[in-house]
């Protein structure tokens, strides 16, 4: 069984920081990818940022320049370094990995975290 446990959300002023954190533990596999969605209130998931396993980054047009995704392959966890927010990154944040087993082919297995909340007050 595979888990992502999220951390870093919190309540943070307009212009403020905060790293989210999220680690992949449980059976062995390997990842094809790892990001960060969210979810504000009355809207659908959104992609925030994406990172292949070989370190390409993908971010969402309204992050980018602000947000920096990052990973640590030996510990299976992803960053995410979120500077100059605003009111409007409020939301709830998940962690989002697909990953490979041994044994099962080339079919990729999504997870999610539980989703951390960020708060940025104006």
């Amino acid at each position: 069984q595979v888990q992502l446990v999220e951390s870093g959300g919190g309540l943070v002023q307009a212009g403020g920081s905060l790293r989210l954190s999220c680690a992949a533990s449980g059976s062995a596999f390997s990842i094809d990818d790892m990001g960060w969605y969210r979810q504000a209130p009355g809207k659908q998931r959104e992609l925030v940022a994406l990172i292949s396993s070989g370190g390409s980054p993908n971010y969402a047009a309204s992050v980018k320049g602000r947000f920096t995704i990052s990973s640590d392959n030996d510990k299976n966890t992803v960053y995410l370094q979120m500077n100059s927010l605003q009111p409007e990154d409020t939301a709830i944040y998940y962690c989002n990995a697909d990953l490979r087993f041994p044994n099962m082919g080339l079919r990729r297995y999504t997870y999610w975290g539980q989703g951390t909340q960020v708060t940025v007050s104006s």
